[in-house]
């Protein structure tokens, strides 16, 4: 199993439009062979982040998800929400 970690910093005022948008996302991608679980968190001291926290079966889905046609399209909307690039982190599970 793989985590992809994907923490977004907003510009002001966008998270509702950010959310929106990232529903159709989330439920898009749970549909996906190998999605074990997708998800968005807001985080509780800055409403400006948002993160989503991801578990696929192995690399084979993820390259499948990132090469799907609603990734492509939701992620090019959800690019000019962004104050900056996301920092996304890929891991595994150790213990």
């Amino acid at each position: 199993m793989i985590t992809i970690i994907a923490k977004c910093l907003l510009k002001d005022g966008l998270k509702e439009k950010f959310k929106k948008t990232a529903i159709e996302l989330i439920e898009s991608s749970r549909k996906e062979d190998g999605c074990i679980s997708y998800n968005l968190y807001e985080d509780l001291n800055n409403e400006n982040i948002l993160i989503f926290i991801e578990d696929w079966k192995d690399k084979e889905a993820i390259n499948s998800h990132n090469n799907s046609e609603h990734f492509k399209r939701i992620v090019t909307e959800l690019s000019e929400l962004y104050l900056m690039d996301p920092e996304i982190s890929l891991y595994k599970v150790v213990y």
